[in-house]
């Protein structure tokens, strides 16, 4: 019982891989609140969890809407006196090339995946800061990591919460709030059709909840992106190259094209700590190097 008497939220559990976490969290011990748009199936977990002995609750609203969020937190405040663990798992799909996608369809999925994230997290940043412990996953994919066809409204979505994962784990570090991403693989109502039953059944969401643990414990690590489908998990990074200095002025340009292999060349890249490693970088070369030094 891992997390006895801790206190969890997921988005959009009535289903899929948000009800398959709400099980893991409830069995390790968590007092879980079930998020989710449609009320039955909510209430149809929650009342699931309960019947295993677990504490849980469940309530209906959209991730978007402020007003019912903050509801939200509240009635988990009232019951259970804190919020240690938030889970953004919550998201639509509007699945069509850019070339045929509407800026509406554009928006609509930025503001589930990305404001609704900001929404939940910002609803419960105080409580864990004042409480000085906070676990937050935000749920992102490989369609923002890497890009797949035909989801440029999901992919733009799923990279910016990657952003704001490293922005708020910086944030919150002093305040033992870790914050990581997860980017799952898994069988849900948004991949049907979408996939052949047999790989389908392999990509049980189970399989993925079980990474969620690792995320969220006393020992989380924070600023990770773990990728998990199947039983297989994996970490994605984000990584900067050693570079060249190439200098300014006249031919610049040119330098900077004809030097793009070794500027590429992942040879030794490294993982960031924080945004300004690159600022950084750039102006120990400029100092180290004289302009006839440019590459």
């Amino acid at each position: 019982m891992e997390l006895r008497d801790r206190v969890a939220i997921v988005t959009g559990a009535g289903g899929g891989l948000g009800k398959a976490h709400a099980e893991l969290l409830a069995s390790l011990g968590a007092k879980v609140l079930v998020n989710d748009m449609n009320e039955e199936a909510a209430e149809m977990v929650a009342a699931a969890l309960r019947s295993t002995g677990a504490e849980a609750l469940a309530f209906a609203a959209s991730v978007t809407d402020e007003e019912r969020i903050g509801e939200m937190v509240a009635h988990v405040l009232a019951a259970w006196g804190r919020v240690d663990i938030l889970v953004n798992n919550a998201g639509i799909l509007r699945d069509r090339t850019f070339a045929k996608m509407s800026l509406a369809e554009f928006r609509e999925v930025l503001d589930v995946h990305l404001m609704g994230s900001v929404v939940c997290t910002k609803a419960v940043w105080e409580i864990m800061r004042e409480q000085r412990y906070g676990r937050v996953v935000m749920t992102t994919s490989s369609s923002g990591l890497f890009g797949n066809f035909g989801q440029a409204n999901y992919g733009a979505a799923k990279m910016a919460l990657v952003g704001l994962m490293q922005t708020l784990a910086l944030e919150g570090e002093k305040h033992c709030i870790h914050v990581n991403c997860l980017a799952p693989t898994a069988a849900t109502a948004m991949t049907v059709g979408l996939l052949s039953q047999e790989t389908l059944d392999r990509l049980a969401p189970e399989l993925v909840s079980s990474g969620l643990l690792a995320l969220v414990a006393e020992d989380a690590p924070t600023r990770a992106i773990l990728c998990a489908g199947a039983g297989h998990f994996s970490l994605a990074n984000i990584t900067l190259t050693d570079g060249a200095f190439v200098g300014g002025g006249s031919g610049a340009a040119e330098r900077v094209r004809v030097n793009w292999e070794r500027i590429a060349d992942r040879t030794g890249d490294i993982v960031p700590g924080y945004g300004f490693v690159q600022s950084e970088r750039e102006i120990a070369s400029a100092t180290a190097n004289r302009p006839d030094q440019a590459a």
